[in-house]
């Protein structure tokens, strides 16, 4: 089992940046706030496919590719980019219904859609490829041992996966769905404001 070793320092580097605050959090908080548990549940199951599709992607050299074809990461960065500055107006947006039935109405925003939300954002975010395109880069052996890969994919979606889903449980209290009723306009326009910024930093390398 000795030769698995390796997979700790990957698996915990991993950890680490999914706790880091990024977009992929305030829109799992927000979701989980104004929305539902299930969709916020939904949208962390995407992350977690998606970063194991980075996984993926990294055994078999996605640093590499990066770091050869730089077109391929300033068209990443350029999607997303725009795909926050469009998650940042949609929040923008909501933050003007005031009537309490319309919010409630807008809680149905469907499983399959939040998945596909999760997804996206992970996909269309070129930090997340090159952070994990440089762990794997750092600490997969040079004879990588069997089922390897397959084991990275899995820890990687349980890892990411897990982590998102804790926060939408915290965040789909009762307690924090009613603080987000109270400062909702506020609120609405932080998460805007910060996936705004972090989008025209993104798609403009500010």
């Amino acid at each position: 089992m000795s030769e698995y070793l390796f997979i700790l320092p990957i698996i915990l580097s991993i950890l680490l940046g999914s706790i880091s605050p990024g977009p992929s959090f305030f829109i799992v908080t927000q979701t989980a706030m104004s929305k539902s548990r299930n969709d916020a549940i939904a949208i962390a199951l995407g992350l977690g496919v998606g970063a194991s599709f980075f996984a993926l992607l990294a055994c078999i050299g996605l640093y590499i590719i990066l770091e050869n074809v730089p077109w391929m990461y300033v068209f990443f960065k350029i999607l997303g980019g725009f795909y926050l500055c469009f998650l940042a107006y949609k929040i923008w947006k909501s933050s003007k219904i005031n009537d309490i039935q319309k919010i409630e109405k807008t809680k149905v925003h469907g499983l399959f859609k939040s998945f596909l939300l999760g997804l996206f954002t992970q996909l269309t975010n070129p930090k997340t490829a090159i952070v994990f395109g440089g762990i794997f880069a750092a600490f997969l052996p040079a004879n990588v041992p069997a089922y390897s890969y397959i084991i990275l994919c899995i820890l990687s979606f349980l890892v990411d996966a897990t982590w998102y889903i804790i926060v939408a449980y915290l965040m789909s209290t009762k307690k924090a769905q009613n603080t987000y009723y109270k400062y909702k306009k506020r609120i609405s326009i932080f998460f805007s404001g910060f996936l705004g910024l972090m989008g025209i930093k993104l798609a403009f390398n500010i």
